[in-house]
Protein backbone atom coordinates (compact mmCIF):
# COMPACT_ATOMS: atom_id res chain seq x y z
CA UNK A 1 0.00 0.00 0.00
CA UNK A 2 2.00 2.93 -1.26
CA UNK A 3 1.03 6.47 -0.33
CA UNK A 4 0.88 7.63 -3.94
CA UNK A 5 -2.38 6.95 -5.79
CA UNK A 6 -0.53 6.22 -9.05
CA UNK A 7 3.07 5.23 -8.35
CA UNK A 8 5.54 4.38 -11.09
CA UNK A 9 5.26 0.61 -11.63
CA UNK A 10 7.39 -1.38 -14.06
CA UNK A 11 8.73 -4.85 -14.68
CA UNK A 12 12.52 -4.67 -14.88
CA UNK A 13 14.37 -7.52 -16.60
CA UNK A 14 18.16 -7.29 -16.54
CA UNK A 15 20.92 -9.93 -16.73
CA UNK A 16 18.39 -12.70 -16.11
CA UNK A 17 16.88 -10.94 -13.09
CA UNK A 18 13.18 -10.08 -13.01
CA UNK A 19 11.99 -7.38 -10.61
CA UNK A 20 8.60 -5.79 -10.05
CA UNK A 21 9.46 -2.21 -9.19
CA UNK A 22 7.10 0.25 -7.48
CA UNK A 23 8.36 3.82 -7.26
CA UNK A 24 11.88 2.58 -7.79
CA UNK A 25 11.71 0.07 -4.92
CA UNK A 26 11.93 -3.71 -5.27
CA UNK A 27 8.42 -4.99 -4.58
CA UNK A 28 9.06 -8.57 -5.68
CA UNK A 29 11.60 -10.61 -7.63
CA UNK A 30 11.43 -13.85 -9.59
CA UNK A 31 13.98 -15.66 -7.40
CA UNK A 32 11.22 -15.91 -4.78
CA UNK A 33 9.40 -18.54 -6.85
CA UNK A 34 10.24 -21.63 -4.81
CA UNK A 35 9.37 -19.91 -1.53
CA UNK A 36 6.11 -18.58 -2.96
CA UNK A 37 5.24 -22.03 -4.26
CA UNK A 38 6.01 -23.61 -0.89
CA UNK A 39 3.78 -21.05 0.82
CA UNK A 40 1.01 -21.64 -1.71
CA UNK A 41 1.23 -25.41 -1.30
CA UNK A 42 1.02 -25.06 2.46
CA UNK A 43 -2.04 -22.83 2.16
CA UNK A 44 -3.79 -25.39 -0.03
CA UNK A 45 -3.45 -28.06 2.64
CA UNK A 46 -6.15 -26.32 4.66
CA UNK A 47 -9.18 -26.21 2.39
CA UNK A 48 -10.62 -25.22 -0.97
CA UNK A 49 -11.45 -21.48 -0.99
CA UNK A 50 -8.63 -18.97 -0.72
CA UNK A 51 -7.94 -15.23 -0.69
CA UNK A 52 -4.67 -13.50 -1.50
CA UNK A 53 -3.56 -9.94 -0.83
CA UNK A 54 -1.05 -8.56 -3.34
CA UNK A 55 -0.69 -9.99 -6.85
CA UNK A 56 2.96 -9.16 -7.45
CA UNK A 57 4.35 -11.37 -10.21
CA UNK A 58 1.47 -13.79 -9.71
CA UNK A 59 3.73 -16.70 -8.70
CA UNK A 60 1.63 -17.72 -5.71
CA UNK A 61 -1.69 -16.81 -7.34
CA UNK A 62 -1.17 -19.25 -10.21
CA UNK A 63 0.24 -21.92 -7.92
CA UNK A 64 -2.81 -21.71 -5.62
CA UNK A 65 -5.34 -21.60 -8.45
CA UNK A 66 -3.76 -24.58 -10.20
CA UNK A 67 -3.70 -26.75 -7.08
CA UNK A 68 -6.19 -29.65 -7.47
CA UNK A 69 -7.66 -28.84 -4.04
CA UNK A 70 -8.57 -25.26 -4.96
CA UNK A 71 -12.21 -24.48 -5.70
CA UNK A 72 -11.88 -20.68 -5.72
CA UNK A 73 -9.05 -18.20 -5.36
CA UNK A 74 -9.49 -14.43 -5.22
CA UNK A 75 -6.58 -12.00 -5.33
CA UNK A 76 -6.86 -8.41 -4.13
CA UNK A 77 -4.50 -5.99 -5.87
CA UNK A 78 -4.20 -2.26 -5.22
CA UNK A 79 -2.74 -1.15 -8.54
CA UNK A 80 -4.13 -1.53 -12.07
CA UNK A 81 -0.65 -1.59 -13.59
CA UNK A 82 0.41 -4.64 -11.56
CA UNK A 83 -2.56 -6.59 -12.89
CA UNK A 84 -1.92 -5.33 -16.44
CA UNK A 85 1.68 -6.54 -16.31
CA UNK A 86 0.58 -9.91 -14.95
CA UNK A 87 -2.13 -10.41 -17.58
CA UNK A 88 0.28 -9.47 -20.37
CA UNK A 89 2.51 -12.38 -19.32
CA UNK A 90 -0.38 -14.74 -18.53
CA UNK A 91 -3.26 -14.02 -20.93
CA UNK A 92 -5.06 -17.29 -20.14
CA UNK A 93 -5.85 -17.65 -16.44
CA UNK A 94 -7.42 -20.56 -14.55
CA UNK A 95 -11.20 -20.32 -14.36
CA UNK A 96 -11.19 -20.40 -10.55
CA UNK A 97 -8.92 -17.34 -10.27
CA UNK A 98 -10.48 -13.90 -9.80
CA UNK A 99 -8.63 -10.59 -9.37
CA UNK A 100 -10.21 -7.72 -7.45
CA UNK A 101 -9.06 -4.13 -7.05
CA UNK A 102 -8.88 -2.45 -3.68
CA UNK A 103 -7.07 -1.50 -0.49
CA UNK A 104 -6.91 -4.46 1.89
CA UNK A 105 -7.16 -2.30 5.00
CA UNK A 106 -10.61 -1.22 3.84
CA UNK A 107 -11.68 -4.34 1.98
CA UNK A 108 -11.12 -6.74 4.87
CA UNK A 109 -14.01 -5.15 6.77
CA UNK A 110 -16.31 -5.98 3.85
CA UNK A 111 -15.39 -9.65 3.46
CA UNK A 112 -17.99 -12.16 4.71
CA UNK A 113 -17.33 -13.93 7.99
CA UNK A 114 -15.91 -17.46 7.77
CA UNK A 115 -15.79 -17.22 3.98
CA UNK A 116 -12.29 -18.55 3.19
CA UNK A 117 -10.14 -21.47 4.27
CA UNK A 118 -6.90 -19.57 3.92
CA UNK A 119 -5.43 -16.16 3.23
CA UNK A 120 -2.02 -15.50 1.71
CA UNK A 121 -0.73 -12.03 2.53
CA UNK A 122 2.01 -10.43 0.44
CA UNK A 123 1.26 -6.77 -0.39
CA UNK A 124 3.83 -4.03 -0.94
CA UNK A 125 3.56 -1.91 2.19
CA UNK A 126 5.45 1.16 3.35
CA UNK A 127 7.38 0.94 6.61
CA UNK A 128 5.00 3.33 8.34
CA UNK A 129 2.21 0.83 7.66
CA UNK A 130 4.21 -2.13 8.97
CA UNK A 131 4.94 -0.28 12.21
CA UNK A 132 1.40 1.08 12.79
CA UNK A 133 0.31 -1.00 15.79
CA UNK A 134 -3.17 0.53 15.96
CA UNK A 135 -3.77 -0.38 12.32
CA UNK A 136 -2.81 -4.01 12.88
CA UNK A 137 -4.83 -4.19 16.09
CA UNK A 138 -7.89 -3.14 14.06
CA UNK A 139 -7.14 -5.30 11.06
CA UNK A 140 -6.10 -8.70 12.35
CA UNK A 141 -9.35 -9.48 14.25
CA UNK A 142 -11.08 -8.95 10.89
CA UNK A 143 -8.71 -11.43 9.24
CA UNK A 144 -9.55 -13.99 11.92
CA UNK A 145 -13.26 -13.30 11.41
CA UNK A 146 -13.00 -13.96 7.67
CA UNK A 147 -11.24 -17.31 8.17
CA UNK A 148 -13.26 -20.47 8.66
CA UNK A 149 -12.49 -22.57 11.75
CA UNK A 150 -9.23 -24.37 11.07
CA UNK A 151 -8.35 -21.84 8.37
CA UNK A 152 -4.92 -20.26 8.08
CA UNK A 153 -3.23 -16.92 7.48
CA UNK A 154 0.16 -17.13 5.75
CA UNK A 155 2.17 -13.92 5.31
CA UNK A 156 5.11 -13.72 2.93
CA UNK A 157 8.24 -15.51 4.09
CA UNK A 158 10.71 -13.98 6.52
CA UNK A 159 14.48 -14.18 6.24
CA UNK A 160 14.78 -13.38 9.93
CA UNK A 161 14.00 -16.17 12.44
CA UNK A 162 11.32 -14.40 14.43
CA UNK A 163 7.53 -14.50 14.54
CA UNK A 164 5.90 -11.35 13.23
CA UNK A 165 4.44 -9.26 16.04
CA UNK A 166 1.62 -7.95 13.84
CA UNK A 167 -0.04 -11.40 13.74
CA UNK A 168 1.21 -13.21 16.84
CA UNK A 169 -1.41 -12.05 19.41
CA UNK A 170 -4.32 -13.21 17.26
CA UNK A 171 -3.47 -16.90 16.85
CA UNK A 172 -2.62 -19.71 19.25
CA UNK A 173 -1.36 -22.27 16.73
CA UNK A 174 1.58 -21.37 14.51
CA UNK A 175 3.40 -23.64 12.07
CA UNK A 176 6.85 -22.62 10.84
CA UNK A 177 8.82 -24.21 8.02
CA UNK A 178 12.45 -23.40 7.23
CA UNK A 179 13.57 -23.29 3.59
CA UNK A 180 16.93 -22.35 2.08
CA UNK A 181 16.93 -19.41 -0.30
CA UNK A 182 19.26 -17.63 -2.67
CA UNK A 183 18.31 -14.10 -3.70
CA UNK A 184 19.86 -11.95 -6.40
CA UNK A 185 23.07 -10.17 -5.44
CA UNK A 186 21.13 -6.94 -6.04
CA UNK A 187 18.23 -7.83 -3.71
CA UNK A 188 17.68 -5.18 -1.06
CA UNK A 189 14.73 -6.43 1.01
CA UNK A 190 16.16 -9.56 2.63
CA UNK A 191 18.54 -10.06 5.55
CA UNK A 192 21.43 -11.10 3.33
CA UNK A 193 21.12 -12.69 -0.11
CA UNK A 194 21.26 -16.33 0.98
CA UNK A 195 20.50 -18.47 3.99
CA UNK A 196 17.25 -19.68 5.52
CA UNK A 197 13.77 -18.28 5.00
CA UNK A 198 10.84 -19.01 7.29
CA UNK A 199 7.26 -19.58 6.19
CA UNK A 200 4.88 -18.81 9.04
CA UNK A 201 1.38 -20.29 9.03
CA UNK A 202 -1.08 -18.91 11.62
CA UNK A 203 -4.09 -21.19 12.22
CA UNK A 204 -7.54 -20.21 13.49
CA UNK A 205 -8.46 -22.72 16.20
Amino acid sequence: MKNQATPAIELVEHDGEVTLSIDGEQAMQAWERDLMWASADMLCEYGHDFYEVGLGLGLSALRIANNPATRSHTVLELFDKVEDLFRARHPRLPGNLAIERGDFFRRVFELPSESVDGMFFDPALDMDVWTDKELWDRTMPEVVRVLRPGGVFIPFFSTKPELRWQYLPHFRTIRVERHPYRAYDTTEYTYGTSGDAYIQCFRKD
